[in-house]
């Protein structure tokens, strides 16, 4: 059922990337961000009210296509909206939220039955609306509107006048306003082209996909959704036995979620790239090792009888994953994207999330009858390591700084703005 359950969301989640990143481009992220959740209002309601499979099936589409954009959505607003010292945190604790949801319903699900834990569901998406309502829109956004004057309210009221606030604030609307007088006006469809074109050929668009291509691989190869989808199929593998097959799940929920806000506490503390890859590369180690002794074990070179050491090096496997592999991608699509690009990037990536998504839970069987389980911790473990290292001579470091200076790393390699020179310039566009 689990497994079912994220085919869905995966599918579902094609069209809510696709839409969610329209939306937020065309109208702003708090008006996107209310008119997102109504499917998913519409979803739960349709799956309470299911006196049959296609009603069923639709409802459970429209929630998936509801999670999956406000998912992406979210980590935009986290990142707009938050001041570079939070940022990391928020960002974070959105994944924890995630993980805790998660286990939250995989334990009423022991004692509720399916239309009353469709009732459940709703909660939160009523909730949400009424949150919402208080927003201010988003201030990046407004400067792509050219609403200089909402944007400085805006910004205010979610930071306040501090000097810090006020250097990000000038130095957003300086770089958006040098961006708008280098563009010419044209309006022939020739020209339209080769814009889009030479738009998305540039690097400040391709490196933050690359990165977010490769996180989002490391996300999908530490076993985040495939590890819970299958728990019942792995230990069995492992144990020989399968009448505890909640509790395994059960008990992978719980460490994702403890690791989760672990992890939310070590964001404030550790750059990204510490966190990232001291734990990522320390989980690709241990998940090896139970490579290893899975495949002794089957071999019979080693006592196959003590479970508990695999399952034991499992447990610390999965708390390393989830303290950097796992948040990671909802972390770096909330940073990496210039304002230009943030609404396509987001799109670009959501149909890859998408897709590795499925590939994964459609792939996971097959590897699991053929190479077994040491085979397919094998083939996940190397691929989230490659990963991992690419990254690492790529991945800049973001902690604590704004999303303007991370534009500005992709646009001239650095995180200044722009060289001394040209800064009394710059201040003279700002105040015309």
């Amino acid at each position: 059922m689990r497994v079912k359950e994220r085919s869905i969301v995966g599918v579902a989640g094609i069209p809510g990337f696709l839409v969610s990143s329209a939306l937020m481009d065309l109208y702003g992220r708090r008006i996107a961000h209310g008119l997102l959740i109504l499917p998913g209002i519409i979803g739960w309601l349709m799956v309470y009210f299911a006196e049959d499979i296609p009603v069923l099936m639709t409802g459970r589409f429209l929630g998936g296509f509801s999670a999956t954009a406000t998912l992406s959505l979210g980590a935009i607003v986290i990142g707009e909206y938050t001041a570079p010292e939070y940022r990391g945190v928020y960002l974070y604790l959105k994944n924890a939220a995630v993980c805790l949801g998660a286990m939250c319903m995989h334990i009423i699900s022991r004692h509720l039955d399916w239309r009353s834990i469709a009732l459940v569901s709703q909660v939160p998406f009523v909730i949400a609306p009424i949150i919402i309502y208080t927003w201010p829109e988003s201030p990046a956004w407004l400067v792509t509107k050219h609403q200089y004057k909402k944007c400085e309210e805006a910004f205010h009221w979610l930071r306040g006048n501090s000097e810090a606030s006020e250097r990000e604030l000038r130095e957003t609307i300086k770089a958006q306003k040098a961006k708008l007088s280098k563009m010419k006006t044209k309006t022939s469809f020739c020209d339209k082209i080769r814009n889009c074109y030479r738009k998305y050929t540039q690097k400040d668009f391709l490196k933050p996909c690359l990165i977010m291509i490769l996180a989002t691989i490391v996300f999908e190869m530490s076993g985040r959704h495939v590890f819970p989808a299958y728990a019942l199929h792995i230990m069995k593998d492992i144990t020989g036995e399968s009448s505890q097959s909640f509790y395994y799940a059960l008990g992978i929920d719980f460490i994702m979620s403890a690791s989760a806000v672990l992890s939310s506490v070590l964001v404030k503390i550790m750059k990204r790239r510490t966190l990232l890859f001291s734990t990522g590369f320390s989980a690709v180690g241990v998940l090896m090792i139970v490579c290893l002794y899975l495949l002794l074990a089957s071999k019979k070179i080693i006592p196959s009888d003590k479970t508990w050491i695999p399952i034991s090096l499992l447990v610390v496997y999965f708390i390393l994953a989830n303290l950097g592999c796992a948040p990671i991608p909802l972390t770096l699509v909330g940073e990496v994207f210039p304002l230009v690009h943030r609404g396509v990037g987001t799109a670009v990536i959501g149909l890859w999330i998408s897709i590795c998504l499925m590939g994964g839970l459609q792939s996971t069987p097959y590897l699991l009858v053929t190479v077994r389980a040491y085979g397919f911790f094998a083939v996940y473990g190397g691929i989230m390591g490659i990963s991992l290292l690419i990254l690492y001579f790529i991945m800049p470091e973001t902690k604590d700084k704004t999303l303007q200076e991370i534009e500005n790393y992709f646009n001239y390699g650095k995180f200044s703005y722009v060289e001394d020179e040209d800064e009394e310039a710059n201040e003279k566009m700002v105040d015309e």
